[in-house]
């Protein structure tokens, strides 16, 4: 198992960056052109498990943007999400595998290719289908401006599992350091 993501954690977040001391706007753009434009995959890591993993890409506490944050869902086979909701929409590009979506009670199925929609104070679960191979989704979503705009709301209903789906799931690591992004081997 990984270790325990922004996401799930207890811990303090960040999900605005503060500005202190006296706010410049020429030092704040001399800041940002100073920080990396192109943000390696593979410097990073995925987190949680043993379901569903997470690679953070952007977020506020890395001082690149105030608006996005930007992250990569890795389920392992079978595997699924806690079920939750919050104020934020989110995209799900799906990169590769089989799965679905559970919306406040209503199933949406997915493939690679596909791009799923959560909506605004929708209770939801993801779930990779396939019992023995991994899927994966991009994922982008306005969450550090809902919250910097106080929209704090967010709610787990059922916990994140702590054992994995399927045999095939047993001991799985999620593709930290994966060569083959084109994924042309997915199931349609």
């Amino acid at each position: 198992m990984g270790k325990e993501s922004h996401y799930s954690s207890k811990k303090d977040r960040v999900f605005v960056r503060g500005i202190q001391e006296q706010y410049s706007l020429k030092d704040e753009l001399a800041r940002l052109r100073a920080m990396p434009r192109v943000i390696k995959g593979k410097d990073l890591s995925f987190n949680d498990g043993p379901q569903s993993f997470s690679k953070h890409f952007v977020e506020p506490v890395d001082g690149l943007t105030q608006t996005l944050h930007v992250h990569l869902e890795e389920y392992a086979p079978g595997g699924r999400t806690q079920k939750h909701g919050h104020v934020n929409e989110a995209a799900f590009y799906i990169l590769d595998g089989v799965g679905s979506e559970v919306h406040d009670g209503v199933r949406y199925d997915w493939k690679a290719g596909d791009v799923a929609i959560v909506h605004m104070n929708c209770v939801h679960q993801h779930f990779n289908a396939s019992p023995d191979k991994p899927a994966r989704a991009l994922v982008m979503k306005p969450k550090p401006l809902l919250m910097f705009m106080n929209m704090l709301f967010q709610k787990s209903v059922i916990p994140r599992p702590t054992e994995p789906a399927t045999p095939a799931g047993v001991g799985f690591v999620p593709r930290h350091h994966e060569t083959n992004f084109n994924h042309d081997d997915h199931d349609e």
